[in-house]
């Protein structure tokens, strides 16, 4: 099954990145091609019946399976950056995350309005970063389609919070 096999490649690293944080680092899963693989398999299948125009992945962990789920799929990608990494013309969003707070923005021509976006990250923890981003997606008029993630720590809520965007919330592997 998918979720053991992700829950047993996923490293925990206590007290980082401050004390009292339990983090969930992807990279060993990175290490091994045939579990990238089927990572990429199971999201398109779960994927394949939501009807949705391009992927939008948050930045920068949200990129790795987010641009080969988008190609795999034959949809666009889109990224979704912190504030300054884009070279076009953007627009922004705040937010406040676990440890600070954060701007995130998108390019202004995305996507056209009325298309509808699937956004996708490693992790869903509180929902403060896919809130922002889904709010920019928003602003720029578009429609969220669900979203996806790797992991998901179910602990946190963050799926309560982004049911006022979509109902579909797809993860590989719960906490």
């Amino acid at each position: 099954m998918i979720e053991q096999k992700i829950k047993s490649t996923v490293r925990d690293v206590k007290d980082f990145p401050k004390e009292g944080i339990i983090f969930k680092d992807i990279t060993p899963i990175l290490k091994d091609q045939e579990l990238c693989t089927e990572i990429v398999e199971a999201f398109v299948e779960q994927l394949k019946s939501i009807d949705f125009d391009v992927i939008a992945g948050i930045e920068s962990r949200g990129f790795l399976f987010g641009l080969m789920i988008a190609n795999r799929l034959n949809k666009p990608f889109i990224p979704i950056r912190k504030a300054g990494k884009l070279p076009y013309k953007t627009i922004q969003q705040s937010y406040d995350l676990e440890y600070g707070s954060a701007v995130i923005e998108i390019h202004e021509d995305a996507f056209k309005p009325g298309q509808k976006v699937l956004i996708h990250d490693d992790l869903l923890a509180t929902g403060g970063t896919v809130e922002a981003s889904s709010l920019l997606i928003q602003k720029l008029k578009g429609e969220i389609a669900g979203f996806s993630f790797l992991i998901s720590l179910d602990f946190l809520n963050g799926k309560e919070r982004l049911k006022n965007f979509s109902e579909i919330n797809i993860s590989l592997a719960s906490y």
